[in-house]
């Protein structure tokens, strides 16, 4: 069986590109590039609302290894919650983004959170979540700490900041890239305001050690925050889809299937829509640890047996009315993983 994927854009018509949310793709543990530490087993398990992972790592040599495990959200761009509506709690101020949780063995892990501001050009939170992993920016958070800004997400706050600083900081801040400055206009009722331009990426992370030639059985699972909004597909797919049909693989029966489930039953002048999530996984953090990963399980559950998913995957199993179940062995994972999970709009 081959699914295929579907994101979670606005695939309706440009007029609808504001009905939608941001929110959060993940990954894996990393560990830096390791030859002495396998990953025999990945058990992972991904609905909208959670994600949650089970490994067993063995260190496949005769010393102990000892590093560092880090699980990375990507950026955030400190704007985000102006610019749109994003699927993150309503407190900004706060640490835990996710609810993060691991054991080691069963117990409890003592897990550092700490964030760091990015700076690129031309950065985008549309980038492919690969492509943010791989080089999520330039790091600027020594320039944020220097200047006194602080790192949240809080855009509130760190508008009064900036907008406390006085010219010369201000030019600082602008020749550094870090925000831009807007003079605004009084007689139009225009005040004056300022953007920032960075992101913050939050990290959790613990110190590990791996001892020689012994198991070790890691979890961890967090609350799932994708993004995603409102959604429209026709089948056939009219021309603007087109490109999404050829680069996420929509096979006909796929096509058909969200066409129906998206069907308004009081008829078509009344929008045939849903809602989207968009989940986003980074496999390829995989590849920093020894060899390839022995047994890989991939559980993903729609929600609602009305709800249609959708991704781009060799093998998958329909193993209840809700669930799908993917098996791999030696699993060198070369592309990061994308799931569509579409809901028909719930109707009075």
């Amino acid at each position: 069986m081959r699914l295929c994927l579907i994101p979670a854009l606005l695939l309706s018509t440009p007029a609808l590109a504001n009905d939608g949310f941001g929110g959060l793709s993940a990954t894996g543990l990393t560990f830096g590039q390791t030859e002495a530490v396998a990953m025999e087993e990945e058990r992972l398990f991904i609905s909208i609302d959670r994600v949650a992972v089970d490994y067993t790592f063995r260190n496949v040599t005769d010393q102990d290894v000892t590093g560092e495990v880090i699980f990375p959200l990507p950026p955030i761009g400190v704007w985000s919650g102006y610019e749109a509506m994003m699927n993150l709690p309503e407190d900004l101020t706060q640490e835990d983004l996710v609810g993060f949780t691991a054991t080691v063995d069963g117990q409890p892990v003592q897990v550092t959170i700490d964030r760091i501001a990015v700076l690129e050009e031309g950065w985008d939170e549309d980038n492919p979540p690969s492509k943010q992993y791989d080089n999520p920016g330039r790091d600027v958070t020594a320039d944020l700490e220097r200047l006194g800004i602080p790192l949240t997400l809080d855009y509130m706050a760190v508008r009064d900041v900036l907008m406390s600083f006085p010219p010369a900081k201000r030019d600082e801040l602008a020749a550094l890239g870090l925000a831009e400055y807007y003079e605004g206009d009084a007689a139009q009722g225009v005040p004056p305001d300022v953007w920032g331009a960075w992101a913050i990426v939050t990290r959790y992370h613990w110190t590990q050690t791996f001892p020689a030639g012994a198991v070790v059985k890691v979890s961890h699972s967090y609350t799932n925050r994708p993004p995603g909004g409102l959604f429209y597909w026709s089948d056939p797919p009219e021309d603007y889809q087109i490109y999404l049909r050829d680069m996420y693989c929509i096979d006909d029966g796929t096509s058909r299937a969200l066409a129906k489930t998206l069907k308004n039953p009081e008829g078509d002048e009344f929008g045939n829509y849903g809602t989207a999530y968009n989940i986003s996984y980074v496999l390829r953090t995989a590849n920093s640890w020894a060899g390839p990963i022995g047994k890989f399980i991939l559980t993903l559950d729609k929600g609602d047996p009305k709800n249609v998913i959708s991704l781009c995957a060799d093998g998958v199993k329909k193993t209840g009315p809700t669930t799908f179940v993917v098996e791999k062995t030696n699993y060198s994972p070369d592309r990061d993983l994308e799931v569509l999970v579409v809901q028909p709009m719930a109707q009075e």
